[in-house]
């Protein structure tokens, strides 16, 4: 999400790739610091820069989305480069760098403001009326630069693990000298960056009282999104794939912190929005303030929609294909899974009394979506797959996809979106997973807490208008359903592909790709099949990104294990 200030040109670039990026400010095409103290906007296109290079996943693979490497989704044309992730494709020299290079980048941009910039006084402004507010803004950009520093180092770590740690301005020799740090020592520098400033970031930029000025003050860091990565990272850290000798003082800290945003966000007037669907409409970024903590805006567009509306619609897609996996997640509204004993599931009528979050997440067989057209996914139908780039699950994407959109040649429109970084909901669900993990028990809280992991749940499953968590489950029990929650809650928001990956839980899902294959019987009614779409491999080697190879060598970084 773009801050106020827009850039303007003071960072007219070639932006290349690799640790040794834009290293010394002066190697490039950057004005000096006298001249960035002439002006307050141009300060703040730094800051701009920065928060640019902050990713969102809206089809970042030609389309594809990195739901379509797990078992949330397919992408509807064959041959993308998201199967790389699955086909043994990537490596280093096919390293799927996108955010290596936008990180890095970010890191740069954040210690050229606490370096060079953060201290300029902006003499010829002080007659200025609204001189006051403006530096009290500006002295925010150290906070801010701090947390997307640390924001960036948490996208380089869960990826890669052990990686450089640069907090300075340096030369491209110096930054190409540096060690690797151990991924210990960079989830302890997301966490000491985030305890430092999470009390001297702005609290919140709608409420500044006298120092307001700037009209439009939404997507800039606050304390809440302060907060938010520090428990993010403590969850991440905690988790197996990080957390190899199973120290369960890691899990109590994860609980610790994430109870801590959800007190502060109680504190702010926060809490979960009554109508889940508006977390990811056009206007979540008014609607969704009462759940959304961060989240990254785009310039208007109408791509996504391209991307995925159902073929059959002119100029659309298909694009990333809800699985039967994913269906089958979603309970019945009596909290039974499908396949347990006294659930009421129909096979052949299977999206009846089914959880509410199915419904505003999947477009499915006969529903009218996304206009008045009901969809014919059934076989030979006109959105099946039987037509080229057709579903090939039976279902379509409607989470993040705005119905509104038009994407005819004539008469087309486009909207902005919300990428959701961090929403109040995660944090109950990852309250919950460290409570569950530390206690061993869902329903027992940690010494000093005041939820269960079961009572966490149930906060978002009452959203979701779903029975509170059985009692009485075993550990293994819980931590299924826990798990099973947190795929339907978070779908589509980017978690999937990494949860499977901190939990080391990746070959137990990502094996089997499911769909439904349905039939028009003479009678006009469905039947309705599901069916294995794709049996796929996993290789343990995965489970962390490779370096890119170009880097691995200037850099004299170790390649990850298998990847050599």
């Amino acid at each position: 999400m773009k801050a106020k200030y827009i850039f303007s040109g003071l960072l007219a670039m070639t932006l290349v790739s690799s640790c040794t990026d834009k290293m010394d400010y002066k190697e490039y095409n950057v004005h000096d610091k006298a001249y960035e103290e002439k002006m307050f906007e141009r300060v703040g296109g730094l800051m701009t820069e920065i928060y640019n290079d902050i990713d969102y996943d809206f089809s970042n693979y030609s389309g594809a989305m990195s739901s379509s490497a797990t078992d949330e989704s397919v992408y509807s044309h064959p041959g993308n480069a998201i199967e790389d992730f699955y086909n043994g494709a990537w490596g280093p020299t096919n390293a799927k760098e996108r955010v290596w290079k936008s990180a890095w980048d970010g890191i740069t941009y954040s210690n050229l403001v606490l370096d060079e910039f953060n201290d300029c006084t902006f003499p010829e402004y002080t007659e200025d009326e609204h001189y006051q507010q403006q530096m009290f803004l500006y002295k925010n950009y150290r906070y801010e630069a701090r947390w997307a520093r640390a924001f960036f180092y948490f996208e380089l770590v869960k990826r890669y693990g052990n990686v450089p740690l640069k907090t300075r301005t340096m030369t491209a020799n110096e930054a190409n000298s540096l060690p690797q740090m151990p991924a210990d020592s960079i989830f302890a520098f997301i966490d000491k960056e985030c305890a430092d400033i999470q009390d001297s970031i702005i609290v919140n930029y709608g409420d500044l009282g006298d120092m307001s000025y700037y009209k439009a003050q939404t997507g800039r860091a606050n304390k809440l999104a302060v907060m938010a990565l520090r428990a993010r990272a403590a969850l991440y850290w905690a988790s197996p794939l990080f957390n190899t000798k199973g120290d369960k003082s890691r899990w109590l800290k994860a609980a610790q912190l994430s109870n801590a945003v959800i007190a502060e966000a109680r504190q702010e007037g926060m809490g979960l929005l009554p109508d889940y669907s508006k977390l990811f409409d056009k206007d979540s970024y008014k609607d969704g303030i009462k759940e959304i903590i961060f989240a990254r805006r785009t310039t208007a567009s109408n791509a996504f929609e391209k991307y995925n509306y159902p073929i059959g619609i002119e100029n659309a897609g298909g694009g990333n294909c809800p699985t039967q996996n994913l269906v089958d997640a979603y309970e019945m509204t009596n909290g039974k899974a499908i396949d347990e004993q006294g659930s009421g599931y129909d096979p052949q009528d299977p999206y009846k009394n089914r959880d509410a979050r199915l419904a505003l997440t999947v477009a499915v067989n006969g529903e009218n979506w996304p206009d008045k057209a009901a969809l014919e996914t059934f076989e030979g139908g006109a959105n099946s797959s039987s037509v080229t780039y057709g579903t090939p699950t039976g279902y379509y994407l409607k989470k993040y996809v705005n119905k509104g959109t038009i994407i005819a040649k004539t008469g087309s429109n486009s909207f902005t979106h919300e990428w959701v970084i961090f929403r109040l909901a995660e944090f109950y669900l990852d309250y919950a997973e460290a409570a569950l993990n530390y206690t061993g028990s869902g329903y027992t809280a940690p010494d000093g807490l005041p939820m269960t992991a079961a009572q966490a749940i149930n906060v978002v499953r009452t959203r979701a208008k779903q029975p509170n968590m059985a009692t009485g489950l075993s550990f293994d029990a819980f931590k299924k359903k826990y798990e099973n929650e947190r795929f339907v809650e978070l779908a589509f928001e980017g978690h999937r592909f990494f949860d499977l990956r901190r939990w080391k839980e990746a070959p137990q899902y990502l094996k089997n790709i499911r769909g439904m294959k349905i039939t028009r019987l003479d009678d006009g009614t469905m039947k309705y099949e599901e069916q294995t779409i794709a049996t796929r491999t996993w290789d343990d080697k995965w489970y962390l990104f490779p370096f890119p190879q170009k880097d691995a060598l200037n850099c004299h970084l170790t390649q990850n294990e298998g990847w050599k």
